[in-house]
């Protein structure tokens, strides 16, 4: 059974249709990086993939559990779909470890000490142990989404959802947060990646969905997605041409 389903998803914003019968599967420990030109709904698909977004008809199903159904813990639920943002949503106000610990406390449960202990053990995992006792405003862009990604990791979640995760940053930050992304994915990870970093894409994608004005166009292997056999649609041929140098 796929880890993450979506079944003719519908989603409007008023009178515009920003997902246009969206059907795609996510399998435990694939890596699904989702692209396409701006506007054309990828952040909107995977924010509607752990109820961040409502959507107006279809389902969506994690772990077998439906997100449309009304008896759903969408709290519970969405604590086994991590999310790292574009922007980081780090609380400005708390601590390195506060942040690690404060969603473990109260939706796991967990003991405060136990919290400290997973959050810690994330936080050397992404290098940044020495910046335990600090504030996001004390951070570079790059450590921050570091800290996001340990936030999330903290969660034992059985997916991360990457929403741009490197748009917001300086170039030479970039790298520090594709090195651990890139080491999540080769140790099993199920990961889905809302990116235009084509080459993080290559080295780490399982599968491509490239989407355009809300419909997903391409859902194909990443070999074939950036290879010459496979017969793409002019609009994916076109977007990768741009982004792509020759």
């Amino acid at each position: 059974m796929p880890l993450i389903e979506l079944h003719h998803v519908n989603k409007w914003y008023g009178q515009f249709q920003v997902l246009n019968e969206c059907s795609m599967t996510v399998n435990a420990g694939e890596v699904v990086v989702v692209c396409g030109p701006s506007g054309s709904g990828k952040s909107t698909l995977i924010k509607t993939m752990n109820g961040l977004e409502a959507i107006q008809s279809g389902e969506i199903r994690v772990d077998g559990i439906s997100l449309q159904d009304p008896r759903t813990n969408l709290p519970l639920l969405r604590s086994k779909v991590g999310m790292v943002f574009q922007n980081f949503e780090l609380f400005p106000h708390l601590s390195v470890t506060e942040n690690l610990t404060i969603a473990q406390i109260q939706v796991l449960k967990r003991s405060p000490s136990e919290s400290i202990q997973q959050g810690l053990l994330y936080l050397e995992r992404v290098g940044l142990m020495s910046q335990k006792d600090k504030f996001p405003g004390q951070l570079s862009g790059g450590q921050q989404q570091r800290v996001a990604i340990a936030r999330a990791l903290c969660m034992d979640p059985k997916v991360i959802l990457f929403d741009e995760p490197t748009s917001a940053l300086d170039p030479e930050m970039v790298g520090e947060v594709l090195e651990v992304m890139i080491q999540l994915a080769q140790e099993g990870m199920t990961m889905v990646c809302v990116t235009h970093e084509m080459g993080f894409a290559q080295k780490v994608g399982h599968r491509v969905i490239f989407m355009d004005q809300g419909k997903i166009v391409e859902d194909c292997t990443t070999p074939e997605f950036f290879g010459q056999t496979y017969q793409k649609s002019s609009r994916a041929i076109e977007f990768l041409s741009k982004i792509i140098p020759n």
